[in-house]
């Protein structure tokens, strides 16, 4: 009998996490844009998003299955074949090259999260790191931040596109994949399913993320 009940794929913790950094990105651009002179918001917003790209990290080695690295970075040739036959093999979690997609936002954001810490403008407003680097490095760590915004932009708009296209080729809702971490029957392998960690453990690996934050940035004042 054809299975017609919405399969699990999305654990909560890598939902939140996925519309958390959407507001976050979006939150950075407005504090940058309309915040106070100290950008103590924007401030605050780089180091949220340092919090959520480590517990990302440790999710992906310790988390369910779906939100593993191992689950769903696959080799280029992998790729490529998925690529070639038109992105049509269903995948219960990231698809191949959506994965390698995650690995490029995820890098490009930590760069220029980062780089932000050493960041200084010369005149008001400095990272909290930035008395570690020279004038010169600083520069560069500043302008690394500036142009991470454009990367940025364009890593979004290529994900936006993938998600128009799985839409009217294939008619796979992945944003109501992310909101309601369910898939429809269709578009995953036969018989898969979501391994799903415990809430406690996200918890934990979320803590020890923003500490690993707060020591980085205040450790030196010691």
């Amino acid at each position: 009998m054809k299975q017609t009940c919405d399969i699990p794929v999305w654990d909560l913790p890598t939902r939140l996490f996925h519309w958390l950094l959407v507001l976050l990105v979006a939150g950075a651009w407005f504090s940058y844009k309309f915040g106070d002179v100290n950008m103590t918001w924007h401030k605050w917003n780089g180091y949220a998003v340092l919090t959520l790209l480590l517990f990302r990290l440790a999710w992906g080695i310790v988390g369910s299955s779906t939100a593993r690295f191992g689950d769903f970075v696959k080799g280029p040739f992998t790729v490529l074949r998925y690529l070639r036959d038109g992105a049509r093999a269903p995948s219960l979690g990231h698809n191949p090259a959506g994965g390698w997609s995650v690995l490029a936002m995820l890098t490009v954001l930590g760069v220029q999260a980062g780089a932000g810490l050493f960041t200084s403008d010369d005149i008001l407003v400095s990272g909290p790191l930035n008395f570690l680097v020279s004038s010169a490095s600083a520069d560069v760590l500043s302008s690394i931040h500036r142009l991470g915004y454009y990367v940025l932009l364009g890593l979004v708009a290529l994900h936006l596109a993938a998600l128009v296209f799985h839409r009217l080729a294939h008619g796979e809702n992945l944003v109501r994949a992310m909101i309601t971490g369910r898939k429809h029957p269709d578009h995953v392998p036969p018989g898969a399913a979501a391994v799903l960690r415990p809430l406690w453990l996200a918890a934990l690996c979320l803590v020890l993320a923003a500490l690993a934050v707060w020591l980085g940035i205040n450790a030196w004042a010691w």
